[in-house]
């Protein structure tokens, strides 16, 4: 099976990869940026984010069952990079003096005037939560033969978002109380999860026509784990 991929050695990159991760990096950034927008539905307080957020996670699950969890580990970190670069170079256009007729201003620092906190928080919560996702699809697939897709990309799910929810709301939002922080914590868990339920048919036909489209099922035997290594990329 044809395989549309630029190569250089041992490394591939396919059109369907590249398209791929940079959609995931999209998603991660604009979720960031939706994190300012509060929303009520049905009662519950919720963020902009939590609309686009689980695409990422949606993603990952797709990179890992066809490309394997290295490649994952790539885009992955990829996105750290770029929504670390997007975070420092909005400080600096923050710091630009306006021109005397835009009237924006306050509205563009309240959308970018993170605070260092909440960065520091998304950063980490990110980078913890997509690998613990990563890596339970990856070990759950060689465990079940590659059968139960469904299965593991909940479960990734619900690891990967508790990881998550677990270092960013009590790094971003300590002092509003034990009782309203694990509140937060499990809506946005089980809501998110919940997304994943609802577009999984959609996802595993994705699955299905990238295995078809690259000719590739990967299964990670023997393969470091360590999220910071990068070497054994094939």
């Amino acid at each position: 099976m044809e395989n549309n991929s630029v190569k250089k050695g041992q490394a591939s990159v396919s059109v369907p990869f590249l398209l791929m991760s940079i959609l995931f990096v999209v998603c991660l950034i604009a979720s960031n940026l939706f994190e300012t927008k509060l929303f009520t539905a049905f009662g519950i307080s919720l963020t902009g984010g939590v609309i686009i957020f689980p695409v990422s996670y949606i993603i990952n699950d797709c990179l890992v069952e066809v490309y394997g969890y290295r490649k994952s580990r790539l885009v992955i970190w990829m996105g750290f990079a770029m929504n670390f670069f997007l975070v420092a170079t909005a400080q600096i256009v923050r710091l630009l003096p306006a021109s005397p007729f835009w009237d924006g201003g306050d509205h563009f620092n309240y959308i970018f005037s993170l605070a260092p906190r909440v960065t520091l928080a998304s950063l980490l919560a990110f980078i913890s939560g997509s690998t613990i996702n990563a890596l339970i699809m990856s070990k759950m697939k060689i465990a079940q033969k590659g059968k139960g897709f469904s299965l593991r990309a909940i479960v990734s799910t619900i690891g990967g978002e508790g990881v998550d929810s677990l270092i960013f709301f009590p790094i971003a939002f300590w002092g509003i109380g034990m009782a309203e922080m694990a509140k937060l914590m499990v809506t946005q868990i089980v809501i998110k999860t919940a997304y994943e339920i609802v577009i999984l048919p959609l996802t595993n036909l994705c699955v299905r026509r990238l295995k078809k489209i690259e000719g590739e099922d990967v299964y990670d035997n023997n393969i470091s784990y360590n999220p910071f290594k990068f070497k054994d990329l094939e």
